[in-house]
């Protein structure tokens, strides 16, 4: 068990790390984008790689802070089953959610984009917009940024949710635990 938490820790350190880092590619994103609208608007001018840029980043980012994302429970999920649920209950639910969702949906993303993103690695794609950036092949490289951040995140949470049904969840640091809702809320 103790074996779990270190992965479970390691995992997310990973994720905190990159999506912290990735997380300043909002900011280039507007930057680009807010240049984008000064040319065009202003000086009367546009260069399609910046309109491609901005795209690009923002596709970089949403996919590479996925997992940082699912470490911080910031998905959407229904609620109205899972917040009032006891911890046991969530962690059910999360083991169940990982194992018969999750882990198989980014295995089926991984298996089905490798081939395009050899491909376009292959002669190096680059935008299909003439003027355009090229790298395009970086860009798609994300895919499997996102299914390994992912399926890591996944795999912390299974543990987690192993540690909790197994009594032992005091073996994470509180930041990694499952989090208590102070007041549940009523029905109207």
């Amino acid at each position: 068990m103790q074996l779990f938490a270190w992965i479970i820790r390691g995992i997310s350190a990973i994720n905190r790390v990159v999506g912290e880092v990735l997380s300043w590619l909002a900011l280039v994103c507007v930057l680009v984008c807010f240049a984008v609208v000064v040319q065009r608007y202003f000086f009367n001018t546009s260069t399609l790689w910046m309109q491609d840029l901005y795209v690009w980043v923002s596709g970089a980012m949403f996919t590479g802070v996925a997992g940082f994302a699912l470490l911080r429970d910031d998905h959407v999920r229904v609620d109205i089953f899972y917040r009032p649920a006891s911890i046991k209950r969530k962690a059910i639910a999360d083991l169940f959610g990982v194992v018969v969702f999750l882990l198989p949906f980014t295995f089926i993303v991984f298996h089905y984009g490798w081939p395009a993103i050899r491909r376009s690695w292959g002669y190096f794609e680059a935008s299909g917009n003439i003027g355009g950036m090229p790298g395009l092949f970086i860009l798609k490289s994300f895919i499997l940024v996102f299914c390994l951040l992912i399926a890591l995140q996944g795999i912390a949470m299974a543990l987690r949710a192993i540690l909790v049904l197994a009594d032992r969840e005091t073996l994470l640091p509180e930041n990694l635990r499952y989090k208590i809702d102070a007041e549940p809320e009523t029905a109207l």
